[in-house]
C-alpha cells in the first residue's frame, strides 16, 4: 500500500492541509497509485475525519513524540518547509515535496526550499500549485542529500539564506 505523509511541523498551516485533502489533490494521489494519507496537522483548527476521504485511506493526528516511523513508512513525504522537517525527510532518503507557506512575511522557507531543489534534493510548490505540483511530479529527478557532513551543510544554509 503506497502511503503519503504530511506534515505541517509544531505550528500551524491549514491552507496546506485543506489543498491535500481536496478532491482534486486526493484524486491525483490516487491517479499515482497512493492508497494511504497520513496527516500531522499540529495546532491546525482542521481535524479531518478519517470518513472524510472516500478516495484514500486517512489518518490525522496533531503530534507525536516522533514522526520517524510515519516518515520512515512513507513513499512519498508532503512538508511545510521546516528545515527540521525537511532534513529529516532527506537523512531518511524519502521523496520530498516541500509546500512554501506563502502568507508568511519573511520567508527564509522559500530559499531553504528554492536551493535544496536546485541542488535536486526535493521538490516545492505553494499550497495554490500543490494540485498541479502533484500532477506533474517527477520524483526519479531527485538525488540524495548525503547527510553526515555538518560543515557542508553550515555552507549549504548559508548560501540559501545569503549569508557569507
Amino acid at each position: 500500500m503506497k502511503r503519503v505523509f504530511v506534515t505541517v511541523g509544531t505550528t500551524s498551516f491549514d491552507d496546506l492541509i485543506e489543498r491535500v485533502t481536496s478532491p482534486e489533490a486526493v484524486q491525483e494521489l490516487k491517479s499515482r497509485g497512493y492508497q494511504h494519507l497520513v496527516l500531522q496537522v499540529g495546532q491546525g483548527s482542521i481535524l479531518p475525519d478519517p470518513d472524510s476521504c472516500h478516495e484514500l485511506t486517512l489518518e490525522a493526528y496533531r503530534f507525536k513524540d516522533s514522526i520517524a516511523e510515519n516518515i520512515n513508512c512513507a513513499d512519498l513525504v508532503i512538508s511545510h518547509a521546516g528545515a527540521g522537517s525537511c532534513l529529516e525527510t532527506l537523512g531518511a532518503d524519502k521523496p520530498l515535496l516541500v509546500v512554501v507557506n506563502d502568507k508568511l512575511m519573511d520567508n527564509h522557507q522559500l530559499e531553504l526550499a528554492r536551493q535544496l531543489h536546485q541542488d535536486s534534493h526535493l521538490l516545492y510548490c505553494t499550497p495554490s500549485t500543490l494540485t498541479e505540483t502533484l500532477k506533474t511530479m517527477d520524483l526519479a529527478v531527485l538525488s540524495p542529500f548525503l547527510p553526515g557532513q555538518p560543515k557542508h551543510f553550515a555552507n549549504f544554509l548559508d548560501r540559501a539564506l545569503g549569508v557569507q
